[in-house]
């Protein structure tokens, strides 16, 4: 979810969000939480000019896939955009935010953005180009709007369960800061590229895991290689990035109380269990 007034209205009514030119982006969005785990590459976002092919490929794992540009000739091959990563190529369109954002979160978690490629792939095969299985409607949303949360006091997850929003972020502000829970990793690009808008308040898709800190990146990326994750997009958990404590320069009761972002839970919404 965003503030109200953010994006525009496409064609068929619904919101279509154009994100501001380079120039135009003030850099102090970039000390959010959001980009928490990216300081290493926050210099491609910061510079004067946008970082080129060759300047983004030097930032990734020479094993790995690399970045192509995205032109006619590429795209004349007639390939879905995830069979072209499958072969080593991530279509990647020039001086754009978006796949600028995905670019670093291929950089930051590799093996997370190989596993949703490989699942992808999977259902392409299964499903054909002309369809899309719940499988791929969830590994997209989580590729654009994914956060791997980790919760080690399960009270704190039966009040996510419940959206008791009031409770979990308000009274329970401390266990954000003293590791009961916490956000792992922001691996969702459209989260990061919604956030060169001061003002937007958005919501992650999310995956969680329960128990005591380990890599959490490594036990979801595991469970998707395997197919045990992302089967569905109900799996994914809402989370008003917003409330968390310190991501939001307004946090009183009255916020907590908008009911058109922290919204109630639905009759019958149940989640599954965590990681």
């Amino acid at each position: 979810m965003t503030a109200p007034d953010a994006g525009i209205r496409a064609g068929d009514g619904r919101r279509r969000f154009i994100a501001p030119r380079r120039g135009q982006v003030d850099a102090a969005c970039f000390r959010h939480p959001v980009f928490g785990g990216y300081g290493e590459y926050l210099a491609l976002l910061t510079s004067a000019r946008w970082p080129d092919i060759d300047a983004l490929n030097a930032r990734m794992p020479t094993s790995g896939p690399r970045f192509v540009a995205q032109d006619a000739v590429l795209l004349g091959d007639g390939l879905h955009y995830e069979a072209r990563i499958a072969q080593g190529r991530i279509a990647t369109r020039a001086e754009n935010w978006h796949d600028l954002f995905n670019a670093m979160v291929w950089m930051r978690h590799p093996s997370l953005k190989h596993a949703l490629n490989q699942q992808q792939c999977r259902q392409i095969e299964r499903m054909g180009t002309r369809e899309r299985s719940p499988a791929q409607q969830a590994l997209t949303q989580f590729d654009e709007s994914g956060v791997i949360v980790q919760v080690r006091d399960r009270a704190l997850l039966d009040l996510w369960d419940r959206h008791d929003w009031m409770a979990l972020f308000h009274a329970n502000a401390g266990r954000w800061r003293d590791g009961g829970i916490s956000v792992a990793a922001v691996v969702g690009h459209a989260l990061m590229e919604q956030m060169l808008v001061p003002g937007r308040l958005l919501v992650g898709k999310c995956l969680m895991v329960l128990g005591d800190p380990v890599d959490s990146v490594a036990r979801v990326v595991e469970s998707i290689a395997a197919g045990t994750s992302l089967v569905t997009p109900t799996e994914l958990r809402p989370l008003p990035l917003s409330g968390i404590p310190g991501w939001h320069a307004e946090q009183g009761e009255s916020f907590y109380k908008q009911a058109d972002y922290f919204r109630p839970l639905r009759e019958g919404r149940v989640y599954p269990r965590p990681l």
